[in-house]
């Protein structure tokens, strides 16, 4: 049977782990090296590592973390945060990450996007898309760390990013980040069904539920959560966890 990857998504303010609520309120959660060593023992499909103070502060996430990453990740990991150079993304890739994610320089420069698939292969770019309402309820894409609003729709972003060679998307709700109280579902539907690349849905999930019915009701074929996998519960004592194969399976 066919499940969608379960993802957790780790992010990163330098070189800690932080937890975030609306983009917002960024709460300390452990060290990174740990968490990877803990998601190794746990068998997870795959890791995200995001740096969220990057695009705002000019410079692009740390070679050195990603190498340490590289070093212990027994799965297949993703990283993102400052990304816009080719020369960046052959780092990262030399660093030991699979695939790099970029989100406000594609907003900035879409074109960067077919720059950098031609150059190292659709499968290594993913493409993050921040989604937030603004005035009288429309949603569109923002970029750096969800302060700028583009004025684009995110399913037309998302079809410009698929033109321009990305691998996949990421759909992320700005809102329900770090909500636990499930995803944006009529958002990642919209978009699943209207590109032909893989997408993700994230922000929002606070069960094992809320990742069954982005894949089955929404139609993501990978499901990230960065509260699920940090958190105990939804009262938020920091524990690392991941469901077991058998929970997943759906």
């Amino acid at each position: 049977m066919f499940r969608p990857r379960v993802i957790p998504v780790l992010l990163l303010n330098r070189d800690h782990l932080v937890k975030s609520d609306g983009f917002k309120n960024h709460r300390y959660v452990g060290d990174p090296i740990n968490a990877v060593r803990i998601f190794n023992e746990l068998k997870a499909d795959e890791l995200v590592f995001l740096d969220i103070s990057a695009s705002k502060n000019g410079r692009v996430i740390s070679i050195d973390i990603v190498r340490s990453i590289g070093e212990e990740a027994s799965m297949p990991f993703c990283v993102g945060g400052g990304i816009t150079e080719l020369s960046q993304i052959r780092e990262i890739i030399s660093a030991g990450a699979e695939k790099v994610i970029i989100g406000s320089y594609a907003v900035v420069n879409p074109d960067f996007i077919r720059q950098a698939s031609d150059e190292f292969g659709s499968s290594t770019i993913t493409v993050c898309i921040d989604v937030k309402k603004k005035l009288f309820g429309t949603q569109q894409v923002w970029s750096v760390n969800g302060t700028r609003a583009s004025g684009i729709a995110p399913l037309e972003f998302a079809a410009l990013m698929e033109e321009k060679g990305a691998g996949e998307i990421i759909i992320q709700s700005i809102e329900n980040d770090g909500k636990m109280s499930g995803y944006d579902l009529d958002l990642t539907k919209k978009i699943s069904e209207n590109i032909q690349i893989p997408t993700i849905a994230m922000g929002g999930a606070g069960d094992l539920e809320d990742l069954k019915r982005a894949h089955q009701e929404a139609f993501a074929t990978g499901v990230a959560a960065g509260s699920l996998f940090v958190y105990y519960d939804k009262n938020k004592g920091v524990l690392i966890n991941y469901p077991e194969k058998k929970e997943i399976s759906f």
